[in-house]
């Protein structure tokens, strides 16, 4: 379908005056409710039928012109808690929160989409779900969605991520793991408090706390595939009240990323295995308790091979990019982890290197470029997809 493009070249400044719109107004996880309203307004403006689910959630459906299969496109819109460095006239309102990792830009994108595809309707068959979905940065919200029963009649499905890693007209569209796991690590050692002076007396829980941070390192990598990564890192380490006091405990916290989940149950085994070992070695007690977060985000491969090709269309074959998959999460594993589809990466890193910013950082902003080329992709592969 050709003609699609001019549709989409009118809402140009319509995707770009709601990117800057959310980006102003910027709401936590599990509180998007002025994103949540906005997006119903916009969708009964284009008179599309939409349920809410999941507290802020909003699921538009266009319904095609006959029976066909229900591609869905996912969008997230929650922001985070950062005090916004930038100086543009859409800087963030609402003191400390900021939209620093583009989750407004997806959102205006899917709009623009619903606007497209609403236009289109009578020249495809099946539907269209759109997903606008809240609490992606506490990687909660799509594990709520999948529960309430937002994918049960889908049969394929794509995300996108605006990355400011990858120039600006380029996009990353590959099979397989893209994003790892993210698991909850809480360790305690337990020991027998005593007078710094005479450890004989004691059973010390920060020399087990210690001997286990120095070594784990050594036990995962002697246990892993060297080609498939673990990072397990503990952020957080508690024990003691005075210089001269052995203390009772020593409190650990981090997290253990993976790419499969048979690496994820073998390094959580380990992880428990070798503290037992060293709380034993050393007279004490343990308790591990390893929450499994999110899952890997894994790209399925017929579903990705779409994809791809509607990146081709837009861009070029010269512009589908590499990139390393990324240990950071995504809760966009949930949908992958029940319906063929993917996660692409849109670039939207500008042109000057000195704006570009990691994610998360309180000057983080995107090209606007990239906008244009990500509704154009969610478009291009809802059709392909359904096959017009």
């Amino acid at each position: 379908m050709k003609n699609y493009s001019k549709i989409l070249a009118k809402q140009r400044d319509y995707i770009i005056n709601l990117r800057r719109e959310f980006h102003s107004y910027p709401e936590k996880s599990w509180q998007e409710h002025r994103t949540s309203r906005r997006i119903k307004k916009e969708l009964d403006q284009m008179h599309i039928e939409y349920q809410e689910i999941a507290g802020t959630g909003v699921v538009g459906i266009i319904e095609g012109k006959g029976e066909g299969q229900t591609v869905a496109l996912r969008a997230d819109m929650d922001a985070l808690e950062i005090v916004e460095e930038n100086e543009v006239d859409y800087k963030s309102k609402k003191e400390g929160i900021m939209h620093a990792c583009g989750h407004d830009g997806h959102t205006a994108m899917l709009l623009g989409t619903a606007r497209v595809l609403s236009q289109l309707k009578d020249k495809f068959n099946g539907r269209v779900k759109l997903i606008f979905q809240p609490a992606e940065e506490m990687v909660q919200g799509a594990a709520k969605m999948v529960e309430e029963g937002v994918i049960a009649d889908v049969d394929g499905i794509m995300g996108i991520h605006l990355w400011n890693d990858i120039p600006t007209g380029k996009i990353n569209i590959q099979p397989g793991p893209r994003m790892a796991s993210g698991d909850y690590v809480k360790i305690d050692f337990f020991g027998k408090g005593g007078h710094g002076s005479l450890p004989q007396q004691t059973v010390d829980p920060i020399v087990m706390a210690s001997a286990f941070i120095q070594e784990s390192q050594s036990i995962l990598s002697r246990e892993s595939d060297p080609l498939d990564p673990v990072v397990f890192t503990l952020g957080e380490v508690k024990s003691g009240t005075r210089f001269n006091i052995i203390p009772e405990k020593a409190h650990l916290e981090g997290t253990l990323r993976c790419f499969s989940q048979q690496t994820r149950e073998q390094s959580a085994e380990a992880i428990e295995r070798y503290a037992e070992k060293v709380a034993a070695a050393y007279r004490g007690n343990v308790e591990v308790n390893i929450e499994k977060g999110t899952p890997p985000t894994i790209n399925e491969k017929e579903a990705t091979a779409i994809g791809r090709k509607s990146a081709n269309e837009i861009v070029g074959e010269d512009n589908l990019t590499g990139l390393e998959k990324t240990t950071g999460s995504e809760d966009m594993a949930y949908y992958l982890e029940k319906v063929p589809g993917f996660i692409a990466f849109v670039g939207a890193g500008f042109s000057d290197n000195n704006k570009n910013y990691p994610h998360h950082n309180s000057h983080f902003d995107l090209d606007e470029e990239s906008l244009d080329i990500g509704a154009n992709l969610y478009i291009k592969f809802a059709l392909d997809f359904l096959g017009e």
